[in-house]
C-alpha cells in the first residue's frame, strides 16, 4: 500500500485511523483498555535499520523508492485515546491516530498487536478480580504462553486488578509484586513430605507458603503446622474439589491453632470457577491458562480503520467502508460517557465535522487524552511502572462506574449503550 501511494502521490494526505471493536467478545459485559503504556514505549524510536532496509530490498518486498523512504521514516503525527485501564464497548475509539498515510498506516499491525493481546488479557482479568470480589488474583501463565506474551500478560493482568506474578520479567520491567510457591516437583525430590515441608521452611521461612497436596491433603497440612508452627503463611491447593477441600483445611488449621494461615487455590481456574469458589474459605486465587489466553477470547476483535482522509480541497472528510456486517462510520469521534447519580448510564460518540470540532456532551464525562503530539509522547506517567499503577487505579474507577449488570458472568449485551452523534450517526 505505501510503495502504491507513494507512486501515485496520495502517501502524504493527511489521514485518521481510529482503532475499535465491532462487537465485544460473545457474552462480554465491557472490554478493557491495556497495552497503551508498552506502544507508547516503542512508538518514539519506532525505525527501520539498515539490515531491515537491505533485507526488503534484497527480497524485493518494495521498491528502491520506498526503501529509500522508509529509510527516513518516523511517526511524526498525533495520537489520542482512551487511557490505559478505561473501559471500552462497542464502536469506542479506543485510539485515534492522525498522521499522513505514510506515516498512519505503518502502525496498523503494531498497534493491533499490542493491543489486541493486552486488552484481551485485561478484559478477562477484569472478570476474575471482580468474581474474586476483594480476595486477590494472582498471575501464573507464563507456562501457557510465549515468552514475550508472558512479560505483556502479566503487565495486562495488573493494570485489570491482579495483585502479583509468577513472571520475574514483568516484575523486574514494571515494578510488579512477584510471587511463588513450590510445585509438587519440589516435594518429589525429596525422600518424604517431612523433608521437603523442612527444606522449605528453613530456606524461607514460616511465612512461606507450603503445597500441601501432593499425597494426603489432612496429613499434609498436619505437617506443614508442625513443622511451620501456627504461624504458617500459607497453604496451596491444586487439584481435587477445591470448594470442599478448603473448608477441610480450614477446619484443619484452625484445628491446630493455625488460625491466620491463609489458603490460596490455584488448578485452571477462570472467573466462573473463582466465582463458584465464593463462599470457601480462599483467600487468593493463582490463575494461569485462562487468564493468558483471554479466558477462551484471545483477542479483543480490535480494528484499525481509516475514518477520514484529506481531500482534493485539502479538507479532511469523513470515509467508511459499506461492506456487508462491517460497514464503518466515516468521521473521527469524540467519546463521552454520561452518568446518572455517579454511575454510567451511555457512551456517547460525536463525529467530528469538516473543521474537526465535536461539541462537547454536557455533564459527561471525557474518555479520551493526547497521547502523542507531532510525534512525541506527551501522556505523562503513562509507561513504565508508573504507568502500570495509574492504569491500575484508574480501572478500578472506571469499573466501580459500570451499573452491577457489568459484573454478571452469564452471556449478555453490553453494560452500556452507545449513541452516534453527529454526520452519519
Amino acid at each position: 500500500m505505501l510503495q502504491a501511494a507513494l507512486a501515485d502521490g496520495t502517501a502524504h494526505r493527511r489521514c485518521v485511523f481510529e482503532v475499535f471493536a465491532r462487537r465485544l467478545p460473545h457474552g462480554r459485559r465491557y472490554g478493557v483498555v491495556a497495552g497503551t503504556g508498552r506502544l507508547l514505549e516503542v512508538l518514539p524510536d519506532l525505525r527501520f535499520s539498515d539490515d531491515d532496509l537491505a533485507w526488503l530490498e534484497r527480497e524485493g518486498v518494495v521498491d528502491a523508492r520506498t526503501v529509500e523512504h522508509l529509510a527516513s521514516w518516523r511517526f511524526r503525527g498525533d495520537v489520542e485515546g482512551y487511557p490505559e485501564g478505561e473501559v471500552y464497548l462497542p464502536g469506542s475509539p479506543l485510539l485515534t491516530v492522525r498522521g499522513t498515510f505514510a506515516e498512519a498506516v505503518v502502525l496498523e499491525t503494531l498497534v493491533l498487536s499490542v493491543l489486541n493481546h493486552d486488552s484481551a488479557v485485561a478484559s478477562a482479568a477484569s472478570r476474575m478480580t471482580a468474581a474474586a470480589d476483594g480476595r486477590p488474583c494472582l498471575e501464573m501463565g507464563s507456562r501457557r504462553t510465549h515468552e514475550e506474551a508472558a512479560v505483556a500478560a502479566a503487565r495486562a493482568a495488573a493494570v485489570a486488578g491482579f495483585s502479583g506474578t509468577s513472571n520475574l520479567a514483568a516484575g523486574r520491567r514494571y515494578g510488579l509484586p512477584t510471587i511463588g510457591t513450590s510445585a509438587h516437583a519440589f516435594t518429589l525430590l525429596h525422600d518424604d513430605e517431612d523433608a521437603a515441608f523442612a527444606a522449605q521452611v528453613a530456606a524461607l521461612g514460616p511465612s512461606t507458603t507450603l503445597l500441601v497436596d501432593t499425597y494426603d491433603v489432612a496429613a499434609a497440612v498436619e505437617r506443614a503446622v508442625a513443622l511451620a508452627g501456627p504461624g504458617l503463611g500459607a497453604v496451596r491447593l491444586d487439584s481435587g474439589d477445591l470448594a470442599e477441600l478448603a473448608h477441610d483445611v480450614r477446619r484443619r488449621l484452625d484445628g491446630l491453632g493455625a488460625t491466620r494461615t491463609k489458603i490460596t487455590v490455584t488448578s485452571d481456574l477462570d472467573e466462573h470457577a473463582i466465582a463458584a469458589l465464593a463462599a470457601a474459605p480462599v483467600d487468593s486465587y493463582g490463575v494461569g491458562t485462562s487468564l493468558v489466553t483471554g479466558s477462551g477470547q484471545p483477542t479483543a476483535g480490535l480494528v484499525y480503520k481509516m475514518v477520514a482522509r484529506e481531500g482534493r480541497d485539502g479538507r479532511l472528510q469523513g470515509v467508511a467502508k459499506a461492506s456487508q456486517h462491517k460497514q464503518g462510520v466515516a468521521g473521527a469521534k469524540r467519546a463521552w460517557r454520561e452518568l446518572s447519580s455517579g454511575v454510567a448510564s451511555a457512551e456517547v460518540l460525536v463525529v467530528e465535522d469538516a473543521d474537526g470540532v465535536a461539541a462537547p456532551v454536557p455533564g459527561a464525562r471525557p474518555l479520551q487524552v493526547p497521547l502523542v503530539e507531532g510525534g512525541r509522547v506527551v501522556a505523562e506517567g503513562a509507561t513504565g511502572a508508573e504507568g502500570v499503577r495509574a492504569a491500575a487505579h484508574r480501572h478500578d474507577d472506571a469499573r466501580a462506574e459500570l451499573p452491577a449488570s457489568a459484573r454478571r458472568l452469564a452471556r449478555g449485551e453490553a453494560c452500556l449503550p452507545t449513541r452516534l452523534v453527529g454526520a452519519g450517526a
